[in-house]
């Protein structure tokens, strides 16, 4: 029989963004006879998943895992929901697609869409929209989230959530402090090495040192720990990923929408991401491109502009150290992957937390998933930079990993190879090569199909999306009933 190993008696938390207190309360309830302490300080705005004002559906599901309710980011938070990211111009001057989240899409349909593409693309017209219950909705302007448990017209519509970063941190911050997470605010001015390849204590400047079992590198994209140790290697990915400048832009007007964009443009790529404290704006920039051409195509004032070398470290966990996040991966703020890269390895973290004696067989096997996952957003990212327009904008750029493979399978056999933690499933997959302006192609045993079937998915679908517009609210008006409803005096 095993012998049950000792448990970590205190464990570090450098970095006082939203990555790191969230890190703190998941490892605080996962081991609550453990003692965490967050180092903490306000990241820098190159910080980008500690400034991130949105994340992906995996997020929610991790939310509900901490305790974190979706009603308080709603009503502390700024928060709000979206539905599909519209993707503009990235296949030429008027295209446009649409990218939804999850696997609900009947295989028929998928089928019938490759077909219509085909026949628009030999007419010479835009591409037909995939069939998506979340695009109908968000066109519509009509949703509210599910009730729990309950079967409803749209159960089956994944969707994410936006808040504002400041009062999603000072939420986090509110949990944490419950949850008796220690903090302390100061400067690292000495790392005491331990045993081999671990670290023993951090000094902070003018508060002595702060010794623990394990430390959690949540400090960005300087990685104050992981970087200082004497095995760090760092692998760039600037080869196949462009943007060389990150302009973020000053708020906007809020806007309650369920959608946001990201575009190509001829300075660069531009996301924008709607929300109740106002329209976030970004634009990634390649090298060539001049600062006054780029702050034009904001068409907002710049509050920082970054410059960006992308890449990963070669292993987040040596010694006793983990990286998240940004301390693991550096890439372009283009979509939401960012702020979903930290948390699914948080995720990890947390199925594979070590006790005081780390076997190496787990690091290996945390390096190992944490490595694809952050290969994996290399890939998706290096999808966008793929496309004909993209190249002309940024360049010709090598394609890193199984791109290239994915590509050709797609527009050969309208199929998505299958492979370990990547960070979109592979009707999202589909669905964000279509919006980038690749035509899907029909696979070997459907090139001569039912239509039968094709028309029957289709008029199911069509009365899918007639219930859910008929069940879902105007959103703009459910979100003011909701908010007002928490404005309300008790009693």
């Amino acid at each position: 029989m095993s012998t049950p190993r000792e448990p970590l008696r205190r464990i570090v938390v450098v970095g006082g963004g939203q990555v790191g207190i969230l890190t703190a309360i998941a490892l605080r309830r996962s081991l609550p006879g453990s003692e965490v302490i967050v180092i903490g300080g306000t990241p820098g705005p190159a910080s980008f998943a500690d400034w991130s004002p949105t994340a992906m559906p995996f997020t929610n599901k991790l939310h509900d895992r901490l305790g974190i309710a979706e009603a308080d980011i709603v009503t502390k938070a700024g928060g709000s929901y979206r539905l599909i990211i519209r993707y503009v111009g990235w296949g030429g001057a008027v295209q446009a697609g649409v990218q939804a989240y999850g696997e609900a899409l009947d295989p028929a349909l998928k089928t019938a869409f490759a077909r219509d593409w085909g026949g628009a693309r030999a007419l010479g017209a835009a591409a037909p929209p995939i069939a998506s219950l979340a695009q109908v909705l968000a066109e519509a302007g009509r949703f509210a989230p599910p009730p729990p448990g309950e079967p409803t017209p749209i159960s089956d519509v994944d969707y994410s959530l936006r808040w504002n970063p400041a009062a999603y941190r000072a939420l986090l911050i509110e949990r944490a402090e419950a949850l008796q997470v220690g903090y302390v605010e100061g400067v690292i001015d000495n790392i005491e090495p331990g045993e081999g390849d671990t670290i023993e204590a951090i000094g902070l400047g003018g508060q002595g040192r702060i010794a623990a079992d394990l430390f959690i590198d949540c400090s960005g994209p300087q990685a104050m720990l992981l970087a200082a140790h004497r095995r760090f290697a760092f692998t760039d990915w600037s080869d196949t990923l462009p943007t060389r400048s990150i302009y973020l832009g000053q708020p906007g007007a809020p806007m309650a929408a369920l959608e946001d964009r990201i575009t190509l443009t001829g300075a660069g790529w531009v996301s924008e991401v709607a929300g109740r404290d106002g329209l976030q704006a970004t634009l990634g920039a390649p090298a060539s491109v001049l600062r006054e051409d780029a702050l034009a195509m904001l068409r907002v004032p710049a509050r920082a502009v970054i410059a960006l070398t992308p890449g990963r470290v070669a292993e987040p966990w040596i010694g006793n150290v983990i990286a998240i996040g940004d301390a693991a991966a550096r890439f372009d703020p283009l979509g939401p992957l960012n702020l979903d890269l930290a948390h699914r390895q948080l995720d990890l973290l947390l199925e594979m937390l070590p006790g005081r004696t780390i076997s190496p067989l787990e690091r290996a096997e945390y390096n190992r998933r944490s490595g694809l996952m952050m290969d994996g957003v290399h890939e998706m990212l290096a999808l966008h930079f793929a496309t004909a327009e993209a190249q002309r904008v940024f360049g010709a750029r090598s394609l890193p990993g199984q791109v290239a493979i994915v590509i050709d399978q797609f527009t050969r056999r309208g199929r998505i190879p299958f492979r370990e933690e990547l960070p979109l499933l592979g009707q999202e997959q589909f669905a964000l090569l279509a919006a980038l302006g690749w035509q899907p192609g029909l696979p070997p045993a459907v090139r001569h199909g039912d239509a039968g079937a094709e028309a029957r998915a289709k008029a199911a679908f069509e009365a899918s999306a007639q219930a859910a517009l008929a069940f879902a609210p105007p959103y703009a008006a459910w979100l003011e009933r909701a908010l007002s409803a928490s404005r309300a005096p008790a009693g």
